[in-house]
C-alpha cells in the first residue's frame, strides 16, 4: 500500500479554539454591608458672635430622663460630637511624632503652660497619711480649690483679644476645674474627661483653638492632660466614678482609645492584636494614644493578661483592622457616655454649650420634700448635689458602695512593700 503523505505547505488545525473556555469555579462572594450604620463627623459649625452669647456659671440641666432625651436631639450634642468626631479625624494616621513641638499655636502653648502649673501645684499639697487606705485621700480637696483660684490667672496667659468678656472666664474655669475629678467624691471618670474636651470646646467657640489646631490638641495637649490626671490619681487614689469593674474599657478615660484607633488606621504593621505584645507596647506607646493607654492600663494591675484583667480590651483586640475598632469606639462614646444618664446628670450647660428650652433647672427641680417614687420607709436626701432616695433598712449599698481604684490598690502596694506589683500570671 502506498504510504500517507503529510504535505508541508498545510497548516496544522488551530485546536486552541475547540477547547472549552476555563471558567472559575469559585462564585462571587457577595458583599455584605453592616448591619450597623457607621457614625460619620458632621461639620463643626463656625463660632457665634461674641455678642450674641449669654454668659452664665454652668449648671447641670440634665436632671430627669426627658431633660436627657432633649439633650439627645439638641443641636449640643450635635455640636459636641461634631468636635470630638472632628478631633478624631484629625489625627488619623498621625503619630504623636509627626507634631512638631517648636511651631505650635500660641493658644496651644499657653495651654500647655496651665497644665505644667496644675501639676507643679500637686507638690505644694502632697496627700495625708490615710493609713494605707486605698479609697480617695482628703488632700485632694485641697489642691482643687488651690487650683480653682489660680485658674482666673492662668487663663490670661493666652492670647485673649482686647475685646474678650471677662465674663466667660467663669464658664472657662468650671469646665477646667470639674475635668480632674470631684471633690466632693474623690472620684474620677469619663464625664470628668469629657471637661477637659468641653473647655477646649469652650475655647473653640471663642475664636481661640481653631480647626488647625486640632491635631496639636490631641496629640500634645490630651497626652500631657493625661499625664497630669494620672499624677493626680497617682498622689490621690481617686475612686473611679461609674466603674464596669473588669466589663468595662477602663475604670477612668475612654477618649484616648477613640483618638488612639484613629492614628492607627492605615498603619502598615501594628493591629488590633499588636496591643497583646508588651514590646509593641514599650517601642510604639510613646507614638499611639490606644498602644499607650494600654500600657498604662498593665502597669496598675497585678494580674497578667488582658483576658483577665480588661477583657472587653481583650476582645477588641480580635477585630480586622483599626477602622472597625474606631467606629466602634464612636457608637460606644455615643452610646455609653452621652447616651447614659448617670454620666450625663454631671454634664453642664453654661452660655457657650447651650441647654434647649424645655429642660429642668437646679433651682426648679424640687428639694428634699419632693416625694415622686418615694415608698414608705424611705427618705428623699441630698448626695453630693444629687436627689437620691435612700432606704434606711438596706445594707448601705443603695448610695452606691465606694471600690478604690486600681491606681490607689497599686500604689498603696508600692507604699507598702517598696516594690512593685507581684504578679499573678494566670496565663
Amino acid at each position: 500500500m502506498p504510504s500517507a503523505t503529510v504535505d508541508p505547505t498545510q497548516k496544522s488545525p488551530d485546536l486552541s479554539q475547540k477547547l472549552p473556555k476555563l471558567v472559575s469555579r469559585k462564585r462571587p462572594r457577595p458583599v455584605h454591608e453592616s448591619p450597623v450604620p457607621s457614625v460619620k463627623t458632621t461639620p463643626l459649625p463656625l463660632p457665634p458672635p461674641l455678642d450674641s452669647i449669654r454668659f452664665t456659671v454652668p449648671t447641670r440641666r440634665i436632671l430627669s430622663i426627658h431633660d436627657h432625651e432633649l439633650f439627645l436631639k439638641s443641636p449640643t450634642y450635635t455640636l459636641l460630637t461634631s468636635f470630638i468626631f472632628t478631633f478624631s479625624d484629625s489625627v488619623r494616621d498621625k503619630p504623636i511624632s509627626s507634631i512638631s513641638t517648636s511651631d505650635l499655636d500660641p493658644s496651644v502653648t499657653a495651654i500647655l503652660s496651665v497644665l505644667d502649673s496644675a501639676q507643679e501645684l500637686l507638690k505644694e499639697h502632697p496627700p495625708e497619711d490615710n493609713g494605707g487606705s486605698r479609697f480617695g485621700n482628703p488632700a485632694f480637696r485641697s489642691y482643687v480649690n488651690a487650683l480653682t483660684t489660680q485658674l482666673p490667672a492662668w487663663h490670661s496667659r493666652l492670647p485673649l483679644p482686647p475685646d474678650f468678656p471677662s465674663e466667660a472666664l467663669i464658664e472657662l474655669t468650671t469646665y477646667i476645674s470639674n475635668s480632674l475629678g470631684s471633690a466632693s467624691r474623690i472620684d474620677y471618670g469619663s464625664g470628668h474627661e469629657l471637661n477637659f474636651l468641653l473647655w477646649l470646646l469652650c475655647l473653640n467657640r471663642l475664636s481661640l483653638l481653631p480647626p488647625p489646631t486640632f491635631p496639636s490638641l490631641v496629640l500634645i495637649v490630651f497626652p500631657k492632660y493625661l499625664e497630669l490626671i494620672r499624677a493626680i490619681q497617682t498622689a490621690y487614689y481617686l475612686e473611679p466614678a461609674g466603674s464596669h469593674g473588669v466589663w468595662g474599657l477602663d475604670d477612668y478615660q475612654f477618649l484616648p482609645f477613640l483618638f488612639g484607633a484613629s492614628q492607627l488606621v492605615n498603619h502598615p504593621y501594628l493591629r488590633p492584636g499588636s496591643i497583646h505584645s508588651q514590646l509593641t507596647l514599650e517601642e510604639e506607646g510613646k507614638d499611639y494614644l490606644y498602644l499607650n493607654q494600654v500600657a498604662f492600663v498593665n502597669s496598675m494591675k497585678n494580674v497578667e493578661g488582658l483576658r483577665w484583667h480588661s477583657p472587653m480590651l481583650d476582645d477588641i483586640s480580635a477585630s480586622k483592622n483599626w477602622g472597625k475598632v474606631e467606629q466602634g469606639m464612636r457608637r460606644m462614646f455615643e452610646k455609653e457616655v452621652l447616651g447614659k444618664v448617670p454620666v450625663m446628670q454631671h454634664f453642664l450647660f453654661g452660655g457657650l454649650i447651650p441647654a434647649v428650652d424645655g429642660m429642668s433647672r437646679e433651682e426648679d427641680a424640687g428639694g428634699v420634700g419632693d416625694a415622686e417614687g418615694v415608698e414608705e420607709g424611705q427618705v428623699v436626701i441630698i448626695k453630693d448635689g444629687m436627689r437620691h432616695v435612700h432606704n434606711p433598712n438596706s445594707w448601705g449599698d443603695c448610695c452606691g458602695i465606694k471600690v478604690p481604684g486600681s491606681v490607689g490598690a497599686a500604689g498603696e502596694t508600692r507604699r507598702a512593700h517598696g516594690q512593685g506589683l507581684r504578679r499573678v500570671p494566670f496565663d
